[in-house]
């Protein structure tokens, strides 16, 4: 249990059974009236952001998130097995909680998990992957000078679009976050 005023951010709140990140908070003390504390606040589970004014000094239930780094082992059905390198733990991660960064998961890939109460909540994936191109169609030759671009399918089997020079058996950096190409590697 902490005080509004110990917010900050990156604290996650427990608030009516629902986890939430602080983003940005402002200490408000006007003229007139009880100072409040205005917060922008991002669900854990489902990324949807809203803002939220509490009272100065009122009681909010902070949750204890534990981020670890692990190593993505396999995939098992639909669930992505992750193990912990201090502990040796093996924990299943459910793909919604993966989510889009499933595309660019490669066995023995590094990756932050954030655990709540023994229940994975999302994956932290490096910024930048190197992966292999396994098939694009060649560039046309005279196409290069309009940078035009083509779809790559990878080796994870994630398809993104590349520049007209790209071939098949390329290595590539590739943005996770929105799976942009961003250069040979």
């Amino acid at each position: 249990m902490a005080t509004t005023n110990d917010l900050k951010n990156g604290i996650v709140l427990d608030l009516d059974g629902q986890l939430w990140t602080v983003i940005d908070f402002q200490h408000v003390k006007p003229g007139k009236g009880g100072a409040f504390v205005r917060t922008t606040l991002k669900s854990v589970m489902s990324g949807k952001v809203v803002d939220k004014t509490f009272n100065a000094g009122t009681k909010v239930e902070t949750a204890t998130v534990d981020k670890r780094n692990m190593t993505f082992l396999y995939k098992d059905g639909s669930d992505f097995v992750f193990m912990d390198g201090d502990t040796f733990d093996q924990i299943p991660v459910a793909a919604e909680v993966v989510g889009n960064g499933a595309g660019y998961l490669l066995e023995n890939a590094q990756a932050v998990v954030a655990v709540h109460d023994s229940i994975p909540l999302y994956v932290e994936l490096p910024v930048t992957v190197e992966l292999l191109v396994e098939h694009t169609d060649p560039g046309l030759q005279g196409d290069r000078s309009t940078g035009g671009t083509k779809p790559a399918t990878l080796e994870t089997g994630a398809s993104i679009n590349v520049p007209l020079f790209v071939n098949t058996g390329d290595r590539l950096k590739v943005d996770t976050r929105d799976g942009r190409y961003l250069g040979r590697a």
